[in-house]
């Protein structure tokens, strides 16, 4: 294999059988919501362990209809670590309820103590984030929310809220399909998790999001699986596909709902790699994390991310190394040296309280001083199959040269 002249940062994985399944999708003559979708669906179910998962048009949009389902609006509130993409924010925003912000622990994961602090008669939902396909510390939250202290606090504002009788719990598994915790795969552990299919993800359709539905009795997930799937195709009922069939073109609208489903020709392009997931695409992300970790493990400049331990088990979706001392300034330096050497890093995430549209809600980031700390020395570095070790070993080489010339040019 001939080594590229560039470096990109997280490149979607396609070789000739994605191309395949998704050409299959096109010459069928179907390319929107249908069996790609459905197919799709279950293959995802089957691999997390749940009965039910839908497949929609990103992860917003799944966080946005899992808030909406659970009646949450106006005057609510729910609890959201600072340090997470602004999508975990933005969908408690566009449901009308209020994104209560707290700090993070040292590995990134919304703090649990952190938690229980913010918890009001107000909070309907907690949305924990695993970040970086490191899960949270998901045992802890859910005895949380289930001690009669926290239960009683809870104020039903909804049916589905009075049926649940405490705060329901979302995991933004966002980067973690694969992650395992306590030896159980992500998608078991949280009321509703959802997970990202966007393009830089470790599994992709180009955009898309899943939902896997993990309520207890006395709900039925098929039913609420029904349910969702009715209100992500615009309260239809009937689909497309359904629609297509000879006489079957009369339909009702039964629920003002959205338009967030997935497309086959997408569908295609991740169950493609969903097929290949664990024996290949994954198995090579945790090779190139081995190959940083042990590159830098004994290196006192840098601090390694978290990785596995009894509990935990990363999808290995970024490996967010951190440099000792160093300030905003300097990271900056670091990336645009290695950019001057054609190789592509980045910074995972701004904390929400730095970004304008959280600052002019009144969030402020002294407040959440382990967030900043994290952030101002993060650089995150290419996690994907088609790196060859000899290319990680260029990237390790060449990140230690740049820290190096930073330090000495100070």
């Amino acid at each position: 294999m001939q080594e590229p002249d560039h470096i990109p940062f997280s490149p979607p994985y396609i070789d000739e059988e994605i191309i395949h399944e998704v050409t299959e999708t096109l010459r069928s003559g179907w390319i929107t919501t249908g069996p790609k979708v459905k197919e799709l669906e279950k293959f995802v179910a089957n691999y997390t362990g749940v009965s039910q998962t839908l497949a929609v048009n990103s992860a917003t949009s799944a966080l946005m209809l899992c808030l909406h389902w659970f009646g949450i609006r106006k005057g609510d509130e729910v609890i959201i670590p600072a340090y997470t993409y602004c999508a975990t924010a933005l969908a408690v925003m566009h449901v009308g309820a209020t994104p209560v912000m707290v700090d993070v622990e040292n590995d990134f994961t919304i703090s649990p103590d952190k938690i229980r602090t913010a918890i009001t008669t107000k909070t309907k939902a907690i949305i924990a984030v695993d970040f970086a396909g490191w899960p949270c510390a998901y045992e802890e939250i859910k005895e949380m929310i289930g001690d009669q202290e926290i239960t009683q606090k809870f104020k039903s504002g909804s049916d589905n809220q009075k049926q649940l009788g405490r705060i329901l719990l979302i995991s933004d598994a966002a980067h973690a399909l694969g992650a395992t915790y306590q030896n159980k795969p992500i998608g078991q552990w949280a009321d509703m998790t959802v997970f990202s299919l966007h393009a830089v993800k470790n599994v992709t359709s180009a955009e898309g999001g899943i939902i896997c539905l993990n309520l207890s009795k006395p709900f039925d997930n098929e039913k609420l699986y029904n349910q969702l799937r009715l209100w992500s195709l615009n309260g239809q009922t009937k689909d497309a596909l359904s629609k297509s069939q000879g006489g079957s073109w009369r339909y009702d609208i039964i629920y003002p709902g959205f338009k967030i489903n997935l497309p086959d020709v997408l569908a295609a392009l991740a169950l493609a790699q969903l097929k290949k997931y664990d024996l290949y695409l994954l198995r090579e992300r945790r090779r190139v994390f081995n190959f940083y970790y042990t590159f830098f493990q004994k290196n006192k400049t840098f601090q390694l991310p978290a990785f596995d331990d009894p509990d935990r088990q990363s999808s290995c979706h970024l490996f967010p190394i951190r440099v000792h001392h160093f300030t905003e300034e300097m990271r900056a330096m670091v990336i645009q040296k290695m950019a001057e050497k054609n190789i592509s890093l980045n910074v995972h995430f701004v904390p929400l309280p730095m970004l304008t549209v959280f600052k002019n809600a009144g969030f402020d980031i002294a407040h959440f001083p382990k967030s900043y700390e994290l952030y101002c020395n993060e650089i995150s570095l290419p996690v994907y199959p088609q790196l060859t070790d000899k290319l990680c070993l260029h990237i390790c080489s060449e990140l230690c040269k740049s820290v190096e010339e930073i330090w000495h040019d100070r």
